[in-house]
């Protein structure tokens, strides 16, 4: 499971989405918007075949919805999501589903898309889903791919005769776009094949008109960067591979070897890494003001549902966060800490607006967006903590999931809920030791702790809904991670290392049967009470 993937912040702390699942809701619409732009004209016609989880708990994770949105040009937090298929009609845009849950893929996340335009064009591309609502396009009308959607990608359909490519170079040059990869996919000499360029720019319409004019080229397609990689546009340096090659880590140990090395905190590693991160896709970091946006999200997605209870979606949860904060509030009927009571009523108000298609942070995916803001921002409550340290405990906590991600993951379909509800309360504890003045040691011993406390926890959601464990375990994590935060201040050392349990946690994900992996099939989700609910047993 472990990627080459440079995560970014947001990567790891986003995207700001619609709920309820990051990689079923916000990673489908962006695959699906891919394909909207690789279409040469408007689609009218969609057909999505759906295999693994998508198949199992497509419906129940809005994933039709999303898939629908995502043709007709939505973005992942445009709350007309919940809305999409009244805006097909509309729009004029037929649809249907086949839900595959018996061919065996190499991904669990995987559909298939074929799109058709009123003149008679059609397309069919692959793509999976890979956790956090990042995605990978695989094939393209048959032909083997690989598109991520990180960048500007040129999409060129051609002959595969010679000089094409030096075509596309000379013309891009022309008009002063800088290539970062190129590849051709071809399933045979001299016939149709792909060529596909990542740019550090974006590509106008005259450049793609120069490069159609080669008489071997059919079709240009230019897919713009799926989610925001920043600030304002920048001119790239020479040296920025350099720069950023310099302050980049892959795991814990290199991590901390660079505070050493500074004499700085994890936090202040992390903002250099991004800013030099930034800069080798062209745009400025602008870290302040995406922790300000995604602050303002979380503030209002583990709060509202206090005061104003949000029905779910699917049926199964609305109304446990102002339950939990009339309870901790009555005289004498909590027992529970305020710290820890706020922590698990904030967490459990996150999962109301999630799974009522409402707007969060996947922190770092939307099942586990509860942890981190809710251990946050009570934080910020219930003690003196400022902007400032929030800002710290947030970058903190953005060093260790990208580390998570990069050697294990963070997609329950792959990992099971210790990749989701694990990782985010990993995070959140490294954050809250952060807050509280704790070393980069100590940081990332708190997120070690937590990984081996959850360890084997199983992704068992009832009826394919973000709902059910899921609410709960993330107001239980938010404890966890307190818990786990004060035993590494408090000097506690742990046998296995932050880097080891990374590693454990990935290979126990691997271990898990496909029922324990976010399919609906086991676990609790084949409970009897579960099973009577969602009548699928």
């Amino acid at each position: 499971m472990a990627s080459l993937k440079n995560y970014s912040l947001r990567d790891v702390l986003g995207p700001i989405m619609i709920g309820p699942s990051s990689s079923h809701t916000a990673g489908v619409l962006a695959i699906a918007a891919m394909a909207r732009e690789l279409m040469p004209e408007t689609p009218t016609q969609a057909h999505f075949t759906l295999y693994g989880s998508l198949a199992h708990t497509g419906r129940g994770h809005g994933t039709d919805k999303a898939l629908v949105a995502g043709v007709l040009g939505l973005a992942v937090d445009d709350e007309r999501i919940r809305g999409a298929f009244e805006l097909a009609e509309q729009a004029g845009l037929t649809f249907e589903f086949t839900f595959d849950e018996d061919t065996e893929m190499d991904h669990p996340n995987t559909v298939d898309i074929t799109l058709g335009g009123a003149s008679g064009t059609t397309l069919t591309i692959r793509g999976i889903s890979v956790g956090g609502g990042a995605c990978l396009l695989t094939a393209i009308d048959g032909i083997a791919v690989s598109i991520t959607g990180e960048h500007t990608s040129v999409v060129v359909r051609q002959k595969d005769v010679r000089g094409v490519l030096a075509h596309i170079s000379s013309c891009l040059a022309r008009f002063g776009v800088n290539i970062a990869t190129a590849s051709l996919y071809r399933t045979a000499k001299h016939v149709d094949a792909y060529t596909i360029l990542e740019t550090d720019d974006p590509v106008d319409q005259l450049a793609q008109e120069a490069i159609a004019a080669h008489p071997a080229v059919y079709e240009v397609r230019v897919i713009a960067p799926t989610f925001a990689a920043g600030g304002e546009p920048v001119v790239i340096p020479p040296d920025a591979d350099l720069r950023f090659e310099a302050i980049n880590y892959e795991n814990g140990a290199e991590l901390l070897a660079l505070c050493d090395a500074q004499q700085t905190t994890i936090a202040d590693i992390f903002r250099q890494r991004e800013e030099a991160l930034a800069l080798t896709r062209g745009f400025d970091a602008d870290i302040t003001g995406y922790l300000h946006q995604i602050l303002e999200v979380m503030e209002s997605s583990s709060t509202g549902p206090i005061t104003h209870p949000v029905p779910s979606t699917g049926g199964l949860i609305g109304g446990e966060a102002s339950q939990m904060a009339q309870a901790c509030g009555a005289q004498g009927g909590a027992v529970l800490d305020p710290l820890a009571a706020e922590a698990a009523t904030r967490a459990l108000a996150v999962l109301e607006t999630n799974a009522a298609m409402g707007k969060i942070v996947a922190t770092p995916t939307a099942g586990s967006a509860g942890v981190l803001p809710a251990v946050l921002l009570s934080l910020r409550h219930q003690r003196p903590v400022s902007e400032e340290q929030l800002h710290e405990g947030l970058l903190t906590a953005a060093a260790v999931g990208s580390i998570v991600a990069r050697n294990a993951s963070v997609s329950g379909a792959e990992g099971g809920c210790q990749a989701e509800v694990g990782s985010a309360a990993a995070m959140a504890a490294a954050a809250a030791c952060a807050i509280a003045g704790g070393s980069p040691k100590q940081c990332l011993a708190a997120s070690a702790s937590v990984m081996m406390s959850l360890l084997g926890l199983v992704c068992d959601p009832v009826g394919g809904l973000v709902e059910v464990p899921c609410q709960k375990r993330n107001a239980t994590a938010a404890s966890v991670a307190l818990v786990c935060a004060q035993m590494a201040l408090a000097g506690m050392e742990n046998l296995i290392s932050f880097d080891e349990a990374v590693a454990v946690m990935d290979e126990v994900g691997r271990g898990l049967p496909f029922e324990l992996r976010e399919s609906a099939l086991g676990g609790i989700a084949a409970a009897p009470s579960a099973c009577a609910w969602c009548k699928a047993c």
